[in-house]
């Protein structure tokens, strides 16, 4: 086995906040070398919100390197290379299964290690699936989350392949409503699905959800409001069909889009940390949390 890899300084992630991270260590000041950024992606950190925006515009799509982090704050625009010229190593493609806490030790699925004085983890959230709760036919083709840029791109390229199909959204928060807003301008028949009395419940009044929602369907979005998604139908070929909803309703669907949440990703610091909201629960001074 080799060598462990050392660092003074483990960022766990990839996402914006290892991005924003780097970019203050730099500032801070930083020996080449000490910081590493361990990411499962392929990618240097860019503006996860482009990936339900411009990304899925059918003209001018935006497309890397142009959201690289810090786009996103009016900042810089840290390409590969500002990484390299300040020494910092950027680990792609890099996902880590085995986190060990007490010997400062992380463990990739190839079994390359690493060890840190100093660890931050952002690893984020990860997407609450169907699958979870055990809806029937959730494992269908064309059934589709958002959270990375290799999820876009599944999707950009199931639009292209579905062209003037039928697209079913199944949420009604940040996501269903930025992609079903994609999915239209994209010249699909979009309905948009969710078991509360409107849209973003958590944010919008009845009065501004009603403005949202009059809206979407002044331009051909038709909502579907108080049922929920229990099973999807399936051809031969595992594509998804029909999303067959708690109401009765069987709605038709070429492509499904799901957003019905995250939770926080925090499964490799199981028994080793305090939780606390399904979070890790933190103090000053303790290990540094960035769950964006």
């Amino acid at each position: 086995m080799a060598e462990a890899k050392h660092f003074k300084y483990v960022i766990l992630g990839g996402g914006v906040a290892a991005g924003y991270a780097a970019r203050e260590f730099a500032k801070q000041g930083l020996n080449p070398g000490e910081l590493a950024i361990i990411s499962k992606e392929a990618v240097a950190p860019y503006e996860r919100p482009a990936l339900s925006k411009g990304y899925l515009f059918p003209q001018g799509a935006a497309r890397l390197p142009g959201f690289h982090v810090c786009v996103g704050s009016g900042g810089e625009r840290l390409l590969p290379e500002w990484y390299s010229e300040k020494g910092i190593e950027l680990i792609l493609s890099t996902e880590i299964v085995k986190a060990n806490l007490a010997s400062k030790t992380l463990t990739s699925a190839t079994g390359a290690t690493f060890t840190y004085d100093i660890l931050i983890i952002a690893t984020g959230s990860t997407v609450v699936q169907l699958s979870d709760f055990g809806v029937q036919g959730a494992d269908s083709n064309n059934i589709f989350y958002l959270r990375e840029i290799d999820d876009a791109d599944r999707l950009v390229a199931a639009i292209q392949a579905k062209k003037d199909g039928k697209a079913v959204i199944v949420g009604g928060g940040y996501i269903g409503l930025e992609l079903g807003a994609a999915l239209q301008i994209n010249n699909l028949d979009v309905t948009m699905v969710y078991p509360e009395p409107w849209c973003m419940p958590r944010l919008f009044t009845a009065g501004i959800a009603a403005f949202y929602e009059g809206y979407y369907a002044n331009k051909g979005i038709k909502i579907v409001k108080g049922t929920v998604a229990v099973g999807f139908d399936s051809d031969a070929n595992g594509d998804v069909i029909a999303v067959r909803l708690k109401d009765g309703r069987v709605l038709e669907a070429d492509i499904v889009v799901v957003g019905v949440g995250g939770r926080p990703l925090t499964s490799l610091f199981k028994g080793q940390v305090a939780e606390d909201k399904g979070g890790i629960k933190v103090r000053l001074n303790d290990l540094i949390i960035c769950p964006c």
